[in-house]
This record gives structure tokens, C-alpha cells and sequence, in this order.
């Protein structure tokens, strides 16, 4: 997206809100820094203008990334008979980190009769969110476009705006290590700076804090390594009875796939988990092979480095039938 499309974007947001009281904002499954932080910081826009805004996600908000709310706590639990109601009575839906509706959950049927607004920068899967988008796929992170906004409106910078934005950012390129940190990554990351992000207090709270059970279930997962005998491919498989005795969450997944992509001529690291409706596949590729594309012959998508996807059980074999697609879609890469 050029500049003037950029324009266009956030002129077509404010645009959304006229007229508007009560609002809905969510994004995809398993929320991570970039989704919550884009929240904290929207939640403080809305308000500053008169709105009124509640939180509903398809999965429960990351207890790791609440510290980024402020108060009064913005979040209903997307079970609850407060979340069906906020959404029945509410004027508009806003919607962070993901276009496409299977990533919207259980939430999608609580706001499809709503205007929408999409905020993305993902690349267009096959089944988008319709509704008014505001869309850069060049974007690191979905924080950069709400870092617009938040310029065009003046603010507020406050912390929780200021801290959600400069995680949002963090996170999403890996703490400024992935290839898609550009220039006007770092630009944003010094601005927020400027603004009252303290890097090194962001970066302690989010991968600095972790708690004992994320290493011992790092621990029983690195036992399930694999590698392809080419060496191209190498996957993990998340012990299910192992997340659940120990009490885990999504969260305690953060940089699992890090692992098997770190080895010596790896292109492609997979983790794979049992989630409620299937099993839930992580791509993350190591070079220049489109692990986006590979996800979407599973109905998943992501980025060219970072992709997922949700495939039917039972384990065994979609692991087999995934690992075996992958190896085949890296031996005819043309590198």
C-alpha cells in the first residue's frame, strides 16, 4: 500500500466512526502482542472520542499481554451473556490482525450483522472479513497501521497506547530480528520511545518472565523433534497430556517453533498441538520459502515466514499427511 493509499485507509476508519456508540473489538484466535496491543491502543482512541468499546475474542485475552489494558478492564469472555449482548446492541465491529473469518471463531457469528472494519496486513486469504479495510500487507505489524491512526487523530499517547503499540511492534518482528523489520519499523519503535516505551521493561515483561511450566513443557516437546532425512524439514509435536497437566496456555507456546528452525539446514520448522476442533499446525520458514502459500493448501495462511494452519485429526495423521506435503513442497522449491 502506497502513501495515498495509506491516506485512504485511515480517512475511511474515522469515516466508520461517525455515528457510532457502542463498539466491538476483536481479532483472531490465540490473540498474540500484535493483536492485544493493537486492542490496548484502540481502546484508548475509542474512548478519547467518545465511544464506548469492549474486547471480545474468540480465545481467552493472553494473561501475559494483560498488563497492557487499562482501566476500567475493556474485556468480556466471548461465552458470556455480557459478550452476546455488548455485541447485539453494539453499532460497529472493528476487527485487528487478521482479515479472514475462520480466524474469528466462535466471535464471528456474534458480530457478521455488524458494519465492519478490518485492520490488517496480512496477505488476502480466500475467505475475507467484508467490511471497510484499512490493509497494508507491507506493514510489519498491524501496530504500524493503528500507529497511523493514532498520528492522524493526535493521540492519546497514553501508556496503555504507547506500551500496546511498541509490543505490537516487538513481537511481530521478533524483536526487530526478522526480515521484516524495515526502516520505518525502527522510525515507529523510536517514536514510541520518545513517547514513554521503555525496551528494555517491554521486552522483560513479554519473553524476559516466563513461568516454569513453559520450560518444562519446552522440555518434553524437544523430545518429539523430527528431521527429514534430507535435513529440509523438521517438525515438533506439542505432548498434549503433558499442556494440559501442566496447566498451559497458548502463550506458553511463544518461540517453540524457534527450535527446530535454528537447526543447520532447515528450511521449514512445524509444531503441531491438539486444539478443541482439530489439529492446530505452526509453519515458520528459515529463508525465502513462502510457508503462506504452503498453509493455504490447509485452508490456514499467515506470512511468508510465518504461517498456520487448522487441519482434522486425529494426530497421527494429519502430522503424517502435513510433513509429508511439506517435504515434497521444499524438495520442488526453486531456490
Amino acid at each position: 500500500m502506497n502513501q495515498t493509499s495509506r491516506h485512504s485507509g485511515i480517512r475511511n476508519f474515522f469515516e466508520a466512526l461517525e455515528g457510532v456508540e457502542r463498539i466491538v473489538l476483536t481479532t483472531h484466535l490465540n490473540a498474540d502482542g500484535d493483536g492485544t496491543g493493537c486492542q490496548a491502543a484502540l481502546v484508548e482512541l475509542l474512548r478519547e472520542r467518545g465511544h464506548e468499546v469492549r474486547i471480545v475474542n474468540p480465545t481467552p485475552f493472553p494473561d501475559n499481554f494483560r498488563f497492557l489494558l487499562g482501566d476500567p478492564d475493556p474485556v468480556l469472555d466471548a461465552g458470556s451473556e455480557a459478550a452476546a449482548q455488548w455485541c447485539r446492541e453494539a453499532d460497529l465491529c472493528i476487527v485487528v490482525d487478521t482479515a479472514e473469518i475462520p480466524r474469528l471463531g466462535r466471535v464471528r457469528p456474534m458480530v457478521e450483522a455488524l458494519p465492519t472494519v478490518v485492520i490488517d496486513h496480512h496477505p488476502e486469504g480466500t475467505r475475507p472479513i467484508p467490511g471497510v479495510p484499512f490493509v497494508d500487507t507491507g506493514a510489519a505489524a498491524a501496530g504500524e497501521l493503528v500507529l497511523d491512526l493514532l498520528r492522524e487523530a493526535g493521540g492519546p499517547w497514553t501508556r496503555p497506547a504507547v506500551e500496546g503499540l511498541y509490543v505490537a511492534i516487538m513481537t511481530d518482528t521478533g524483536s526487530f530480528r526478522f526480515s521484516n523489520t524495515s526502516p520505518g519499523v525502527h522510525r515507529a519503535a523510536a517514536e514510541l520511545i520518545e513517547r514513554g516505551a521503555e525496551p528494555d521493561a517491554l521486552h522483560r515483561r513479554v519473553y524476559g518472565s516466563a513461568p516454569i511450566r513453559r520450560f518444562q513443557l519446552l522440555r518434553e516437546t524437544l523430545k518429539t523433534l523430527e528431521r527429514s532425512e534430507d535435513g529440509g524439514v523438521a517438525w515438533m509435536t506439542v505432548p498434549p497430556e503433558v499442556y494440559d497437566s501442566l496447566g498451559c496456555d497458548p502463550a506458553d507456546l511463544e518461540g517453540l517453533t524457534d527450535y527446530p528452525r535454528s537447526i543447520r539446514g532447515v528450511e521449514v520448522a512445524i509444531l503441531f498441538r491438539v486444539v478443541r476442533d482439530g489439529i492446530k499446525i505452526s509453519f515458520r520458514s528459515n529463508g525465502e520459502f513462502d510457508v503462506n502459500q504452503l498453509a493455504r493448501t490447509f485452508d490456514g495462511g499467515g506470512h511468508t515466514r510465518a504461517a498456520g494452519a487448522l487441519v482434522p485429526g486425529p494426530m497421527d495423521e494429519a502430522r503424517a499427511r502435513v510433513v509429508d506435503a511439506t517435504i515434497d513442497a521444499v524438495a520442488r522449491w526453486e531456490r
